[in-house]
């Protein structure tokens, strides 16, 4: 059946979230919305999902507009606070934090802040909002966002949410957790680890019809190859149904490829 890269991206994150086990999921805004309700809704039926807002809820039928849409609350069974979430992966309570960016480098830090320098940004983005406390604290953090050029860069402009920072064991020597930290990043091009003990960002699979050159093309740094670069299985009639039916609207998945 047809579909495209966005749909395939965000079911190939659905995947992966199913593939983590997490039991609390950390939501954030735009294509982690997405792949967080298309899990519970196909894969993971007794998830909670945890909103920068205060929601917490298994999966809401339709797909919310942001964080802080009503229908992060509706069904659910804690209405609470921004800071009451925030203590939850402080605690060490959330499995997963889903995030997005607007720049990642080659060690997952990424940028939400500013394009350009602090002082006079070419562009001005909206902030951290709950993205250093997610991506500091949570046990596990997958990205899900576009491949290019200008997202994939050498170094961030800003670092909004720490990565792996340097590399190697640099984000234990700040005192960040020693269990968390990047786990998967998933673009329209690929899914990507972070290689071992120097915590370089590592293709381990790509989308059905893209090259290695494709992947190289759309970074601004050296991607690590994996020894056994796998393919992303095509999605599923059901996949691609209740993708559809979750963000019926085109919301997201509407974007051009």
């Amino acid at each position: 059946m047809n579909f495209t890269r966005t749909e395939l991206m965000a079911i190939a994150a659905a995947r992966m979230i199913a593939k983590s086990q997490a039991k609390t999921i950390f939501v954030g805004t735009g294509l982690p919305l997405l792949a967080a309700t298309l899990a519970a809704r196909l894969y993971m039926h007794d998830i909670t999902l945890i909103y920068e807002s205060g929601g917490i809820s298994h999966a809401p039928k339709y797909l919310p507009i942001s964080v802080a849409d009503t229908r992060t609350y509706k069904g659910g069974f804690m209405t609470t606070t921004m800071d009451y979430v925030m203590s939850l992966a402080a605690t060490g309570r959330v499995d997963l934090g889903l995030l997005g960016g607007a720049q990642i480098d080659q060690y997952g830090n990424l940028n939400t802040t500013v394009i350009g320098t602090w002082e006079k940004p070419t562009v001005r983005l909206p902030g951290s909002g709950g993205a250093n406390e997610v991506g500091s604290l949570s046990n596990k953090v997958m990205i899900i966002m576009r491949q290019d050029k200008r997202k994939f860069v050498p170094k961030v402009d800003f670092i909004t949410t720490p990565g792996w920072l340097s590399g190697g064991d640099s984000r234990n020597e700040v005192g960040l957790p020693r269990l968390s930290g990047p786990w998967m990043v998933i673009t329209q091009l690929g899914l990507y680890d972070f290689n071992g003990r120097n915590k370089r960002m590592r293709l381990i699979a790509m989308m059905p019809g893209v090259t290695l050159e494709d992947i190289q093309a759309n970074s601004g740094f050296e991607i690590e190859v994996s020894d056994k670069v796998g393919t992303v299985c095509d999605p599923t009639e059901e996949e691609v149904k209740i993708l559809r039916d979750i963000d019926k609207y085109k919301i997201l998945t509407g974007k051009e490829d």
